[in-house]
C-alpha cells in the first residue's frame, strides 16, 4: 500500500531543492571534485570557474558585481558577518546599532553579543502589521548609528518592508545599512543599486537551493570596514577563509539563475495557491483571521493565521504526518516561548500560542491545497471531540 507523502506547507523554514539544482550539483561530488584555491592544475582550475560562474549568478539575482558576492554557509553567518564584522572596525564615536524588533533570531542574538562589547543596541518599534515605524528610525539616527538592520521581508508573517525608503533615512549620516534578505529572492525583485544597499544576507534552501550555502554581499569598498569572524587562507577577499563547497555553489548558482529567469511566473503559481487555501478556510468550524499585511502586500507564499480557539501546537499535532506548518512561536534551546514577532505585533503571549505559520511554494499542485484543507477541518474536529 502506497503511504500518502505529506501536504509540505513550511516553504518558509526550507524549500525542496529543484530536481535543475540537484542535477547540476551532483559531477561536483564524484567526478570534479577539484579544490577551488588549488591554482597548479586543470581540475583546481574547472572548479574555480564552476565557483565563479555561480558567484555571477548569485550577483546576476540582485543586480550586483560578482566581485560583492562572499559565500557563506547561509544566512546565520552571513547576518553574523554584517554586524560582527561591522562592529569589529567600528571607527572612534560610531557606537550605536538599531535593529527592527521583528528580526531573525540570529541577528538579534548578535546584536545582544554586541552589547554585552559595550555597543548600545537599540529595537526599532513596528506596527500591527509588522512595518518599521520611520518616524522612530528618523528620531534614533545621528552620528554615533554605526549599523541599522532591517529585514527586507519576515519570516513569520511576511511583510515586506520599505526598504528603498530606509535606506534613504540611514544614509543621510553615515551609517552602514544591513538587510537579511534570506526571504526575498522569491517574492520581490531585488535591485541593491536602486535600494542602495551596504550588506545584504541571502540563503540558498529558502529559493530550492541547497542547504548549507549563503552569501552575503558586500558593496564595493563596504569591504575594507569589515573584520573577517574568523582567520585562514583569505578567501573571499579576505573575509570568510576556508575552501568553498563547490558543489553548493554551483547548486545556489543555478538556483539563482532559475529564479531569476521566472521569477514572475512562480510568484502568480504560489499566490494564486496561497489564496486559495485561505480562501477554503471558511470551511472551518470556527472563524480564523490573517496575522500581518493583507494578501496583497505580504510574501506571496506567507499566510500567518489566527485560531482564535485552538492552540496551535495542538492542531499541529493532530496533523501529524499529514501536514507540515510552524507555530508562530520560537524555541530556543528547546524551550518554547511566545514569538517575539508576534508579541511585536501587540499579541498577548496567550494568542501568540494560536498561530500557525502556512507557507506555499512551486512544487505545490492544487490537490495539495485541497487535501491540506481537509486535513485541517478533520484535525480542527477532532480538537473538538477531546
Amino acid at each position: 500500500m502506497n503511504k500518502e507523502r505529506p501536504v509540505y506547507l513550511d516553504y518558509q523554514a526550507t524549500t525542496p531543492l529543484d530536481p535543475r539544482v540537484y542535477k547540476s550539483m551532483q559531477p561536483y561530488f564524484k567526478e570534479q571534485f577539484g579544490n577551488p584555491h588549488s591554482h597548479n592544475h586543470s581540475m583546481g582550475w574547472e572548479s574555480h570557474a564552476a565557483v565563479e560562474k555561480a558567484r555571477k549568478e548569485v550577483a546576476d539575482m540582485i543586480c550586483a558585481d560578482a566581485n560583492e558576492i562572499v559565500f557563506t554557509s547561509g544566512a546565520t553567518e552571513a547576518n553574523n558577518l554584517a554586524l560582527i564584522g561591522i562592529a569589529r572596525k567600528a571607527k572612534p564615536g560610531k557606537n550605536r546599532i538599531l535593529v527592527s524588533s521583528i528580526e531573525h533570531k540570529c541577528v538579534l542574538e548578535a546584536s545582544r553579543y554586541l552589547s554585552g562589547q559595550g555597543l548600545m543596541v537599540q529595537q526599532l518599534p513596528v506596527d500591527d502589521i509588522g512595518l518599521v515605524d520611520l518616524s522612530a528610525l528618523k528620531d534614533l539616527m545621528d552620528d554615533d548609528v554605526l549599523l541599522v538592520s532591517i529585514m527586507t521581508v519576515n519570516n513569520e508573517i511576511g511583510t515586506i518592508q520599505r526598504i528603498e525608503e530606509i535606506a534613504k533615512i540611514v544614509h543621510q549620516q553615515t551609517a552602514f545599512f544591513h538587510t537579511d534578505a534570506a526571504q526575498a529572492p522569491v517574492t520581490k525583485i531585488i535591485d541593491v543599486l536602486m535600494d542602495d544597499m551596504d550588506l545584504m544576507s541571502l540563503s540558498a534552501h529558502k529559493m530550492y537551493g541547497p542547504k548549507g550555502i549563503g552569501a552575503l554581499y558586500v558593496k564595493n569598498g563596504v569591504e575594507r570596514n569589515i573584520e573577517p569572524l574568523f582567520w585562514g587562507g583569505g578567501q573571499e577577499n579576505g573575509l570568510r577563509s576556508g575552501t568553498l563547497p563547490v558543489a553548493l555553489c554551483v547548486g545556489y548558482g543555478v538556483a539563482a539563475k532559475i529564479l531569476n529567469e521566472h521569477r514572475d511566473e512562480i510568484m502568480v503559481q504560489v499566490k494564486n495557491l496561497r489564496d486559495n487555501f485561505y480562501q477554503e478556510l471558511s470551511v472551518l468550524k470556527h472563524s480564523v483571521k490573517l496575522i500581518g499585511p493583507d494578501l496583497s502586500n505580504r510574501h506571496v507564499g506567507n499566510l500567518s493565521i489566527l485560531f482564535p480557539e485552538y492552540d496551535a501546537s495542538d492542531l499541529l499535532t493532530m496533523l501529524q504526518p499529514n501536514l507540515a506548518a510552524s507555530t508562530g512561536a520560537a524555541c530556543t534551546s528547546g524551550i518554547p516561548e511566545p514569538s517575539h514577532v508576534l508579541k511585536a505585533l501587540g499579541l498577548s503571549g496567550d494568542l501568540a500560542d494560536n498561530v500557525i505559520r502556512f507557507s506555499f511554494g512551486q512544487f505545490l499542485s492544487e490537490d495539495d491545497i485541497r487535501r491540506g484543507i481537509e486535513l485541517l477541518k478533520d484535525a480542527v474536529e477532532r480538537v473538538d471531540a477531546r
